[in-house]
């Protein structure tokens, strides 16, 4: 563990993150987490815990977590994409391979629909993308 912690700790949720200040000297010798807001990444919300007043270091450590929590999650979406690229190319091989027609009977209609969905976005995004 590292012997420096950090002045603000958050605790991600769905949507965002609740928001905590860190007190590392405490009385009693224990770390002490006082949220302060809850962070809507969606909406882009800093919302005060009841009647605190945010200064402007947590208002400025709040939006620098936002900005680096939102190009994780970018990268993550991609990242997510690019696996199911190589999911679909393992479900390739296992239906020319080692299917069974019953195996086969179940997964069929579900990932024809989906495949022919997709593509069609992807074509018609593709299409909008090159008559710019």
């Amino acid at each position: 563990m590292t012997t420096s912690l950090p002045d603000y700790y958050f605790r991600i949720r769905e949507n965002g993150a609740l928001v905590f200040r860190m007190d590392h000297e405490s009385r009693t010798r224990r770390l002490e987490m006082d949220q302060i807001a809850v962070v809507n990444l969606k909406r882009g919300d800093i919302k005060p815990h009841g009647d605190r007043v945010l200064s402007d270091a947590d208002l400025a450590a709040i939006h620098t977590w936002m900005e680096e929590r939102s190009s994780l999650l970018a990268a993550r979406e991609v990242d997510d994409i690019l696996r199911t690229v190589d999911h679909l190319n393992l479900t390739t091989q296992w239906v020319q391979s080692r299917a069974t027609d019953d195996q086969l009977d179940a997964v069929s209609d579900a990932l024809l629909l989906s495949m022919h969905d997709l593509r069609n976005i992807l074509v018609r995004k593709k299409a909008e993308r090159l008559s710019k």
